[in-house]
Formats: structure tokens, C-alpha cells, sequence
């Protein structure tokens, strides 16, 4: 065997070792749910009260309780993350035409959902620090790239506008929402947090996505808690909270018996017996948030100290939910990551890999782009781990 091939069946190995007193033949999925609360009594009772689709009191209560824990005025539950983020956009005012920053490093849906509002995605460089955008990312951007006239921004390349920008909290590691949001209001931008995979983490004590304009959740099956399928938006601004609640009802004007709509709207309400689903989840949040950060630990004791990785920590003065643990590899080893990710997934042990950064993918490599070493660099060499609650 050749000394790549012994070194690669080295760090596999040593990766399966230490993996094996929390794994052990477990197998199952990346992140799974735990249920372990109401979800059966509550399930039961939407159904035998009849109520099941878009209206129905689950609904109320899980929109209620979700903006009570994150510390917003306003929650809308909807079907799912990209519908939330795609809707907060439109109800901004993000126009077809518009280009929007996104970051180069994020899953696809946070550039699907300005696709599908007609703008174009607008990437931009991540931090080694948050894997994320950050504030000075972000500024440096606008001030060597583009026009601001004092009014809006413009990209010179493309003469298009740049008029929102939407950062996504990698993993749950919360982003410098206050940073953003000042660069934001000082070019005039609107800001969406893709907070989908943020639920619980917080940043100087501040919940991931109160920062923006708006901010999303999702509520896959995969994330911290979940709806079966779902998300949300949140926001601090009650006007903009009933511009999103009736787009989200396709737009209907209300009347006991007329079917009028005066906007073009969406069917994106969260229907209550996934709402249900919900709040059994949500009233188990705190424990569930407990047990992964407690499963950080446990990998840190047993990944930390090798000279191949080191473990994803968040940074000080966040308080990440850890909803996907991360190793990042060595730079030496960035060309081995998919025969450790295949000695993995071969013993049973579910790794992922991060996203291939988004300025690669087919439907957006003629995009705009700033360079992104920092998204490519951090795509060849994290490995995800197995991150279920259900773990420790």
C-alpha cells in the first residue's frame, strides 16, 4: 500500500476508533429526531378534533411559543425553511431583477429562494472564524466591488442593484448579527438571517435572527426539533409579521364567504397536525439543546487532540446549539476527505461532508461571485459527524 493509502487507512481508522465509544454499531442517520415528549397526545388530538391542515389551535399555540423562546414579537409557521425564506424576501421587497449576497458556503435553498423570487444570487466569501459571513466580509464587499451612490447599490459588473443580503448560521454556530445589521442599514440593505439550522444558539445572549429584518427557521426532520416538514419567520416588526401572514394565505382578503386576493400570494401555511407535531418538539428544546452540547464535549475528549483535525468550537461569546458536529481536517489531509468520508459510510457511520459551495453548482456558476477561498477550503476539509440527541 502506497504511504497516502496507509495514511488514509490511518486517519480513517483513528476517526472510527474515536467515533466508536459514542456511535458504536448504531448506524441511523446524520441527525435524527427524538421523541420523546407529547408528540403522541397531541398528534392524537388533532386528529380527533378534525382540525389537520392550516388552521387549527396547534398552529396558534406552536407559532406563540416558538416566538416566546427565540425572543421575537412575531412568528408565522409555514412548510418549510426555503417557503419561509422565499417568502420573507417577496414580503421585503425583493424585486425580479434585484441581486442578493448570499454566501458561497450555505445549502442550496438559500439561493434557491431568491431564484424563485426572481432576483439573482450574489455570492460572497465566509469567515474561517464563523463559517459564515461576516460583518467585515461583508463590507469589504460593498466597498470594493460595488457602487453605492448613497441611495442604493449597484453592481458595476452587471448593472443590476444589490438590494438584500442573506447569511446563513452554518451548522448553528451564530453569526455577529449586530455587525450585519449595521453594515446592513448603512448601505440601505434589507436583511434576512437563514438562521434554518440556528434554533437555540445565541450570540451575546441574543437568539440567532433577531438581528434582521426577518429571520427563518426550518423544522426538517434532520434539525434540532421538527414539524415532519416545516419553518417559520420571525420578525421583530408587526406590519411586516401581516404582510408575511397574508401572503403566506394566498393573499385572501378577508370576508365570511368571498374568495378575493388582492396580491399574489402563496400557499405556505404550516398545516396544525405538523404544528402539533411542533410543539411537543419545542416544549423538549432545552433538554434536547442540552444533550447536544453535551455530545460536543463527549467528541472533544475524544477528537480534539490529533494531528489530522480539531473539532468545531463555537466562538466566544456564542452559544451554539451544535446541531451538526463538525472536525475540521488539517490542510495536508484536505485530499484524503473522501476516502475517510467513504471508510465511514462503509463501517456504518453516517459523515457528510459540508455543501459544495454554492458559485459551483449548475444552476448558478455564471452567478456574480466574489473569490471564495474560504467557502472551497472549508468544503475539502469538514467532516460532519453523527449529531442525534439521542447519542448521549
Amino acid at each position: 500500500m502506497s504511504d497516502q493509502g496507509d495514511r488514509v487507512e490511518t486517519m480513517g481508522a483513528r476517526l472510527l476508533d474515536a467515533l466508536g465509544p459514542i456511535v458504536g454499531d448504531r448506524g441511523g442517520g446524520l441527525h435524527e429526531p427524538v421523541f420523546g415528549g407529547n408528540e403522541r397526545e397531541y398528534l392524537a388530538e388533532c386528529v380527533d378534533s378534525g382540525f389537520v391542515s392550516s388552521v387549527g389551535n396547534f398552529v396558534t399555540r406552536f407559532e406563540g411559543e416558538l416566538a416566546r423562546f427565540v425572543g421575537s414579537n412575531n412568528a408565522l409557521a409555514v412548510v418549510n425553511g426555503t417557503s419561509a425564506l422565499h417568502l420573507a424576501l417577496v414580503a421585503l421587497g425583493v424585486k425580479p431583477g434585484d441581486e442578493v449576497i448570499v454566501p458561497a458556503l450555505s445549502f442550496v435553498a438559500t439561493a434557491s429562494a431568491v431564484a424563485l423570487a426572481g432576483a439573482t444570487p450574489h455570492f460572497i466569501d465566509v469567515s474561517y472564524e464563523t463559517w459564515g459571513v461576516s460583518p467585515e466580509v461583508l463590507s469589504a464587499h460593498v466597498r470594493d466591488q460595488l457602487v453605492w451612490d448613497g441611495e442604493r447599490i449597484t453592481n458595476p459588473a452587471t448593472g443590476r442593484p444589490v438590494t438584500a443580503v442573506v447569511p446563513m448560521h452554518t451548522l448553528g454556530f451564530p453569526l455577529d448579527g449586530i455587525g450585519l445589521r449595521r453594515v446592513a442599514d448603512n448601505y440601505g440593505l434589507i436583511l434576512v438571517e437563514d438562521a434554518a439550522e440556528a434554533l437555540g444558539s445565541y450570540k451575546e445572549g441574543v437568539h440567532a435572527g433577531l438581528a434582521g429584518h426577518a429571520s427563518v427557521f426550518s423544522f426538517n426532520g434532520n434539525k434540532t426539533i421538527t414539524t415532519g416538514g416545516g419553518g417559520a419567520v420571525v420578525t421583530q416588526d408587526s406590519e411586516l409579521a401581516s404582510r408575511l401572514r397574508h401572503l403566506a394565505t394566498t393573499a385572501k382578503v378577508a370576508h365570511p364567504y368571498e374568495f378575493d386576493h388582492d396580491d399574489v400570494g402563496f400557499n405556505y401555511r404550516m398545516p396544525n397536525i405538523n404544528a402539533a407535531l411542533g410543539l411537543a418538539q419545542l416544549e423538549q428544546l432545552p433538554d434536547l439543546i442540552g444533550k447536544q452540547r453535551l455530545l460536543h464535549e463527549k467528541y472533544t475528549g475524544l477528537l480534539d487532540q490529533s494531528d489530522f483535525w480539531q473539532m468545531k468550537h463555537e466562538m466566544p461569546g456564542a452559544s451554539s446549539n451544535y446541531w451538526l458536529q463538525a472536525i475540521e481536517l488539517n490542510q495536508a489531509y484536505a485530499g484524503e476527505r473522501d476516502e475517510i468520508l467513504d471508510a465511514c459510510l462503509e463501517s456504518g457511520v453516517p459523515v457528510r461532508p459540508l455543501w459544495k459551495p454554492l458559485n459551483s453548482l449548475l444552476p448558478y456558476k455564471h452567478s456574480p461571485s466574489a473569490p471564495t477561498p474560504v467557502a472551497e477550503s472549508l468544503y475539502s476539509r469538514v467532516i460532519c459527524l453523527p449529531s442525534s440527541a439521542s447519542l448521549v
